[in-house]
């Protein structure tokens, strides 16, 4: 809504409040400050059109009206209500240097906070929210801000009664409950804190408002009279029993009186402390409690007392420190009455200490929060001819480790002080943490480790093809955003160690290369990886070559001086023989076997264990590393990769002689699992005079065995005999040669 002059109602409101507001501070405001208000209307007025409130109201009546409230509610000082009349003129968009130069640092610093406050009010978040009050705070800076919001809210408030806009008159009276009441609660403004709550009832529920008021039948002023009535009689009394006492007397509150109605499910005649007086009593300490029990018996000598309504927290205090004596009386016209009677100390304790007052009727304390708001609520209830300038010097830090971020629909979140763009997304959701590559934090591009500060609209961007990476958990600082991240990397790495694993089980399939875990894992430890895990996750994401992985593992079976023993698993119903393979194979005489290049003789060899050659086997040599010659059977499925890596190493060989010596092979055998088929293969190999049974290892499964057998045979005729009687006994379905 905008109006470009002021009706004649407006401009006589604007001159009187003018005109009091100067009076106020008459002695107080220099020449140059009256001249520079002046000035700022003129050019105010000057700009154009004046947009108005939601509510329809100018924002420079709105500023005196909240300016002439402060003056009569707090006594506030030169700066407040300049800084309010100020931020209402636009001056706040002036550079802050030009305002602060014009005006002082101070009314400076005030009008930004109330600047970056009413900015809050321009997001479409819910006011009604712990976070949002808690970035109010933040967003303040100084102490002197909140009060005038409060104020404001006050002045604002009693304007809208009958207002038509009926929504908006509902959704501000709930604003007003949940987050300026309390506030001004904590920081001892009671009488403005009542008047809220009283308005916040009468907008948001009429109709219950009326009907209280109905039932009590009486202004406020008789049932403060109603008061000084039941009061005159107690001090007479107590005064000439010798004590010295303070009296407070008090009438509840509308609000109060709905509160307890809604918490109790009574009516208003039900209400036990509608009246509430308080006897404070000056005694010595040991003094306490006969003095408090003497108040007490004038009372209920005085007044007819409620047995049942008794509450002795003198004789047991409460868990938290709280002292008194509750009693609740039946005073004049028929009416309840609660007296609470207790000492200065008590009063403090309550007061001031673990019961202070907010705690005890059930308002969440906050630590920090709750320290900071009594040393501001001492200031405001000492007295002082200009208290708010004390409060100069109090900072707004309460939540200094804390931000408070906006997403562009409105929603507000809560963060640690030092946390990103990342931390921001991950609080959100973890995909899209995990998915994140960047964003816009108030409409600017920024990266994954940009620090948020309270107040950032923040928009995330996110990529289908994005991932986490261990520089993430350098970035981040919420423990939830790095659980998150390690949690990730974990299921990637697994992910990728599957991939691997079978990478490397089908490599050594092509390459016929047995996959022994005892040798898996000194690779591992040789290729310099800390576990398995990392080392399958390594060949999986590429970061390792599959095919060095395999020249490594054949490195460790050539490196072996001999053959390890023969790794067995058995079931329950098998059984075990096992006994060392030899490779250096000599015949009866002691001479060699083997023929290397033209016939050389003495040479250091030994049979390879990945392919066991016997003789008659086509075998070629190959020269290790060591030194030493291996012989590789031809068909070796090793054989190719060295022929073509390592060719200038192979040399010929053949078999010498005739065969004499005995050579290891290996079997694998496949069958059913009968009873008695073991010992039938057994037995077989017994019979034969040129075999002996080295090693067996046999695992039943549903039904089926799979079985390994190392035997020792004089050459490949030998061999394939053996295979072709294992493969008569009744159940064997396979026999083939370990390659």
């Amino acid at each position: 809504m905008e109006q470009k002059y002021l009706s004649d109602n407006e401009v006589k409101h604007l001159l009187g409040g003018y005109r009091e507001i100067m009076g106020a501070f008459e002695g107080e405001l220099e020449a140059d400050d009256v001249d520079g208000v002046k000035d700022a209307v003129r050019r105010h007025a000057a700009s154009g059109s004046v947009p108005r409130d939601r509510f329809g109201f100018h924002p420079l009546l709105s500023a005196l009206d909240t300016a002439l409230c402060i003056c009569r509610s707090l006594n506030a000082d030169r700066n407040m209500c300049l800084a309010v009349i100020l931020s209402a003129l636009s001056v706040s968009s002036d550079d802050e240097k030009d305002l602060a130069g014009r005006w002082g640092d101070d009314i400076a610093k005030l009008v930004r906070g109330l600047d970056k406050v009413r900015t809050l009010y321009s997001r479409s978040v819910s006011v009604e929210s712990e976070n949002f009050r808690k970035l109010l705070l933040t967003f303040a800076e100084d102490i002197r801000v909140i009060i005038i919001m409060i104020v404001d809210r006050l002045r604002l408030m009693r304007a809208i009664n009958h207002h038509p806009a009926e929504k908006l008159v509902h959704d501000t009276a709930n604003e007003v409950n949940y987050l300026y009441a309390p506030l001004a609660h904590r920081l001892g403004l009671y009488a403005i804190k009542s008047e809220l709550e009283d308005m916040s009832l009468k907008y948001s529920n009429r109709e219950v408002y009326t009907q209280i008021a109905h039932e009590l039948n009486q202004t406020k002023v008789k049932r403060d009279a109603y008061i000084e009535d039941f009061i005159r009689p107690i001090k007479e009394k107590l005064e000439a029993e010798g004590l010295k006492f303070s009296i407070k007397g008090r009438t509840k509150s509308i609000y109060s009186i709905w509160n307890k109605m809604k918490k109790q499910h009574n009516t208003v005649e039900d209400i036990y402390d509608l009246f509430a007086i308080r006897i404070i009593i000056d005694c010595p300490p040991e003094r306490e409690k006969p003095e408090c029990w003497l108040a007490y018996s004038v009372v209920t000598d005085m007044y007819r007392p409620n047995p049942m309504r008794l509450k002795d927290w003198l004789s047991i205090p409460k868990s938290n420190g709280y002292e008194s004596l509750h009693i609740t009386v039946y005073g004049p016209e028929e009416r309840w009455v609660e007296v609470q009677i207790r000492t200065r100390r008590m009063d403090t304790i309550a007061e001031k200490g673990l019961a202070a007052h907010w705690r005890y009727k059930g308002i969440k304390s906050e630590g920090g929060l709750d320290v900071w708001m009594n040393n501001v609520r001492d200031i405001l209830e000492a007295g002082q001819h200009s208290p708010m300038d004390l409060m100069r010097n109090f900072k707004m830090d309460v939540y200094s480790h804390e931000v408070f971020v906006f997403t562009p629909r409105g929603d507000l979140y809560k963060l640690p002080q030092g946390a990103t763009l990342l931390d921001f997304a991950f609080n959100i959701h973890t995909r899209i943490g995990v998915q994140c590559v960047g964003g816009k934090v108030n409409g600017r591009n920024r990266k994954l480790n940009y620090k948020l500060e309270s107040g950032d609209t923040v928009e995330i961007q996110t990529s289908p093809q994005q991932e986490p990476s261990r520089d993430w958990l350098n970035i981040v600082v919420t423990t939830k955003a790095r659980n998150k991240i390690r949690a990730v990397l974990k299921e990637n790495e697994n992910k990728s160690a599957e991939i691997g694993k079978e990478l490397l089980q089908r490599r050594f399939k092509n390459r016929k290369l047995d996959y022994d875990e005892s040798l898996i894992s000194k690779t591992v430890t040789k290729l310099g990886y800390k576990n398995a895990i990392d080392f399958f996750s390594a060949i999986g994401s590429d970061q390792l070559d599959v095919n060095d992985v395999a020249d490594s593992y054949i490195e460790i079976i050539e490196r072996s001086s001999r053959p390890e023993d023969l790794a067995v698993r058995v079931s329950a119903s098998n059984y075990v023989l096992q006994t060392p393979a030899e490779e250096d194979v000599k015949d009866d005489s002691g001479s060699d076997v083997i023929v290397i290049g033209d016939n050389i003789k003495g040479i250091n060899y030994k049979l390879a264990r990945c392919c066991n050659p016997i003789y008659g086997d086509d075998v070629f040599g190959f020269i290790s590393a060591e030194g030493v010659i291996k012989i590789h059977r031809c068909d070796c499925p090793n054989a190719a990769n060295i022929r073509q890596r390592y060719g200038y190493r192979v040399i010929r060989t053949r078999w010498s002689g005739k065969a004499g010596a005995e050579f290891m092979a290996t079997l694998r055998v496949v069958g059913k699992d009968d009873i008695g088929i073991v010992t039938n293969i057994t037995s077989i190999i017994n019979k034969e005079k040129s075999v002996s049974l080295r090693g067996i290892s046999i695992d039943s499964n549903d039904g089926l065995f799979a079985g390994v057998l190392t035997v020792g045979v004089a050459d490949t005729a030998a061999l394939n005999q053996l295979i072709r009687k294992i493969k008569t006994v009744k159940g064997v379905k396979d026999v083939q040669r370990n390659k």
